[in-house]
Parts: structure tokens; sequence; C-alpha cells
């Protein structure tokens, strides 16, 4: 339990960097129009775009831009929750760890305030943006603080000539936020064979087999590494496992999936994962999808309201989907096409008719699953859903 006192003190360290916390999304963008000046705005858009190519030189520009006075504490209010969320995490969690290392540190907002609350350890912030380690210098100055450096450092190109007991890595290990992952064995399941290949090839293009390599370098020989990645997806979730427990980092905690809010947007993220080089006992790894919010679908519950009479009998729109299609009573299948799509994705969709009424189902390797069941008399209105979702991607 993350106590009160920890989170006003990361509440305060966020303040003196010039964050604010809002709810709003109208409110927030308010400020960024009065906070920046029309040509900072196209700039940073600009350099936003830049960014999305995947090119390292325009990701290093753009957090270049980002570094900015005025810049900064706009673009980084929208994160506010998430530094709440992780920041809060890793503090209750720097243990007994002397020397820290905080890989792609940015500015260093949480990095200031991980030598702020444990002043007995020294840290050590690294970053490939040269104008994000310059404000972390300045504002390391301004706070006051002699157990944090900074250093404009490249993971990628930098080979370890120190070790750290804990090293930090958050939003910083994998780069390539749109891969997709590694697919599922077929359409009807949720596990991966152990294909070498293709995790290499997963590892290639997110970057993180270099970089993994020369933090586990970095790490000695009793070390922990705290990792929360974007890859709360199964098939990006489990190759990350993989590629950690490859290089003997095992699980001290469960995992934890954390949300948090991007003003008004919701962001599901994670896992937050806490490992030991070597750690004994390690617990297992989990490969199954996570408990979601789907549910069973009840007879004696279906959806009646009379206002809305285009309201299916059932719709689940999880994982947990492809249980109840599978608990579905005396299924007839009407129609069915199972393709392999141009991601490397296979997608399997199907009508039919069972007990519980006329059902549509749709499932691919990427652990996509929809279920929607209607009464008989509304059977066309899934025939023409079905003919829509097999022309084209689920």
């Amino acid at each position: 339990m993350i106590s009160d006192i920890l989170l006003q003190s990361l509440h305060s360290h966020l303040a003196s960097w010039g964050l604010r916390q809002f709810t709003s999304d109208e409110a927030y963008f308010q400020w960024q129009r009065e906070t920046l000046s029309p040509a900072e705005f196209t700039a940073l858009h600009r350099n936003a775009e830049q960014k999305r190519n995947g090119s390292s030189v325009d990701e290093v520009s753009f957090y270049d831009a980002t570094a900015h006075p005025n810049v900064l504490p706009v673009l980084y209010s929208q994160r506010y929750d998430y530094y709440l969320a992780i920041g809060s995490r890793v503090a209750d969690r720097i243990g007994a760890a002397r020397s820290i290392l905080d890989v792609g540190c940015g500015a260093g907002i949480l990095t200031t305030f991980y030598a702020s609350q444990h002043p007995d350890k020294n840290f050590l912030g690294i970053d490939r943006s040269s104008a994000s380690i310059a404000r972390a210098q300045e504002q390391t100055k301004i706070f006051g603080l002699t157990n944090v450096r900074f250093e404009c450092l490249d993971l990628d190109d930098t080979p370890p000539t120190r070790s750290a007991e804990l090293i930090l890595t958050t939003h910083a290990l994998v780069q390539a936020e749109q891969d997709p992952g590694i697919p599922s064995r077929d359409w009807n399941t949720f596990e991966r064979a152990i294909d070498r290949r293709r995790q290499a090839d997963f590892e290639r293009r997110t970057g993180i087999d270099l970089r993994l390599d020369l933090m586990s370098a970095w790490l000695s020989a009793q070390g922990r590494m705290i990792v929360f990645e974007k890859t709360r997806q199964l098939a990006r979730r489990v190759p990350l496992q993989r590629a950690l427990a490859a290089r003997d980092l095992g699980l001290i905690e469960q995992p934890e999936l954390i949300r948090y809010r991007l003003v008004e947007e919701v962001a599901d993220d994670g896992p937050f994962f806490v490992l030991g080089r070597g750690a004994s006992p390690q617990l297992p790894w989990d490969e199954t999808p996570e408990a979601d919010e789907g549910r069973p679908f009840d007879r004696t519950t279906v959806k009646t309201d009379l206002t809305h009479p285009d309201a299916p009998l059932y719709e689940n729109h999880w994982p947990s989907a492809q249980r109840v299609w599978e608990q579905l009573h005396e299924k007839h299948l009407m129609k069915e096409i199972t393709r392999q799509e141009p991601d490397g994705r296979q997608l399997h969709v199907e009508l039919g008719q069972a007990e519980e009424g006329v059902y549509l189902y749709c499932a691919n390797t990427f652990d996509q699953r929809q279920l929607v069941i209607v009464e008989p008399a509304r059977a066309v209105m899934l025939e023409s859903y079905y003919e829509e979702i097999a022309s084209s991607a689920l």
C-alpha cells in the first residue's frame, strides 16, 4: 500500500516541475493554448508527427523539443497520473539498493523524485536526448540534490563500465509501440509455441534484444530490475516475459496491470514487473489472458430493454467470449471463413444457430474475440454483420 505521505510528496515534486493535474480535456487544452505560442504549438505537433515515423533521430528531436521550459510542463501534465502511478510504486521499491540506474530517464522528472526520497543512495539517469539531460542537470542544481547524476548516453551504443544494484526502465525498453507481437498457435487458442525465430524477430523489431543484453550486463550479480512497458496485450506481454526469463530475470512480485488517466483518456498499461537476477524462489510466469470484464451468458438476465429494440441478447468483446462461445448449446454452423491477414494474424468469423439464439463469433491469433447473440427473428442483422467483418480485418 502506497502511503499518503509518499503520494503527497510526489504531488509537491510534480508541482515543482510546473506540472498540473487535469481531469478535463477542455481545461487542459485551454491551458495549453494559453501557455504555448502558436509557433511552439505548431513545432510541437510537427515533431510529434515526425516521431511517429519511427526514426530514432526523429524521436530524439521530439524529446529535445519537449525539454524546452515552456513545453515541458504543458506536454507532461498529460502524464500526471502516470507519474503518480509509476513514481509512487518505484519509490516504494528502491529497497536496499545503493546504486540505481534509470534508463531512458528523459528530463529526470521521476529520477529526481527518487533521489530526493532516498538521499543515502546514488542515482544515475541516462537518456539519448541531450536537451532532456541538460534540463535534468539544471533541475538537479535547483533542487540541491547531490546524489543523482545525468548523462547523455544511448544505451544501444554504451558498453557497461560499471554495475547497478537496481535498474529502472519505464516506457523506455520497448520502442515499437505499434508492433502486434507474436501470434498464438491458431485462432481458437491463446497459447503461443516456443518459436525461437519469431521470438528473436520480435526482440529485434522492438529493440529489446540489445537493450536487455546491455542492461543485464549493467546489473550486479544479485541485482533487481523494474520494468514497465506498453505491453499489456498478451501477444506483446508473452514475448517480453520470455525475453526477461531468458536473461535470468525472475519475478519476485506478482506483476501488476496499471490503469491511469491521460487527462480524460484511460490508459491500461503494464505489467509492472519487479524482477531479480537468479531470484529464488521465482514466481511462475503467466501466459494466459488477464481477467476481463466480459460476463457469462445468463438466460435469466438477457437484455429485454424495449426502448432499444436493436440491442443484442448478449455481447462480449473480451477474451472470455471464447469460453462463452465454447459453451453454447447445440451449435449449428451456417457460415464461416478462416483466412490469413496481411499482418500475419489468422482471422476466423462464423455465423451460427444455438439454443441461446443466432450468434456471430470472431477470433484472431492476436487474442481478439467477439461474440454477439440475437433472437432468431433478427438473424438478418448478424448476417449483414458477418459479411462486413468477413470482408475486412477484425
